[in-house]
């Protein structure tokens, strides 16, 4: 069984394939690149996939919820409504936000840098949805499953923290090692964390948060660890 953990990086992608204890790192250049990696029972990744029409999705609720008592409920970022797909910039989408959303919501800069991966991931999925892909978190992978982290990502201690709970079930060092060249290591840790909960899901042991709808698409809002 082979998984296939995504996190966006620079307009692009990082994958790490993970099969048995052996994972490797991949750079992809766009979301078609991403579904062609041949041989993968689930792609699970780190960006949004079933949007809201008009409001707060559960799913993120709810993985907020697991990670505060962790101090990392921030690492979830509000996912923007479907109408901010067709924002030409941040006061477009603020204003889509806020029209769909009744004046409640708008996109921070942080979110809106998000947008073009989530539109690529959106159009790259295609209709109808497909179960093979899923949307995951790492923090929940590394706080919540694997355990053993308490502090952020890209500080020493968490860096650290990060490799001892990968190393448990994967051979992350190897993978590192042999790294496209230029790829960060919080993107590489953050692909194999989500290659994790995509092993869980494919062998029917994964947790999800979220209350079961699914969006105007047919996607489900929910998120797998």
């Amino acid at each position: 069984m082979a998984v296939l953990g995504v996190d966006g990086w620079r307009g692009a992608w990082v994958g790490a394939l993970l099969e048995g204890r052996g994972v490797r790192l991949l750079a992809l250049a766009d979301v078609a690149t991403v579904l062609a990696v041949p041989d993968v029972d689930v792609v699970a990744i780190d960006m949004p996939i079933g949007l809201s029409e008009d409001g707060v999705r559960a799913c993120d609720v709810g993985a907020r919820q697991l990670l505060e008592a962790t101090g990392a409920a921030s690492s979830v970022f509000p996912s923007p409504v479907r109408a901010v797909l067709d924002a030409r910039d941040h006061a477009h989408a603020r204003e889509l936000s806020r029209a769909a959303t009744g004046g409640v919501r708008a996109p921070s800069a942080q979110t809106f840098v998000l947008v073009a991966a989530i539109r690529a991931l959106d159009d790259g999925l295609g209709t109808p949805p497909t179960d093979r892909v899923v949307e995951v978190h790492p923090e929940l992978t590394f706080r919540c499953g694997l355990g053993g982290v308490t502090d952020r990502t890209g500080t020493a201690r968490g860096t650290v923290q990060r490799l001892a709970a990968l190393r448990a079930v994967m051979d992350v060092e190897d993978a590192l090692a042999d790294a496209p060249v230029g790829v960060p290591v919080v993107d590489a840790l953050d692909a194999c964390a989500a290659a994790w909960p995509g092993r869980r899901l494919a062998e029917g042991r994964a947790g999800c948060v979220g209350d079961g709808t699914t969006d105007t698409r047919g996607r489900p809002m929910r998120i797998c660890w």
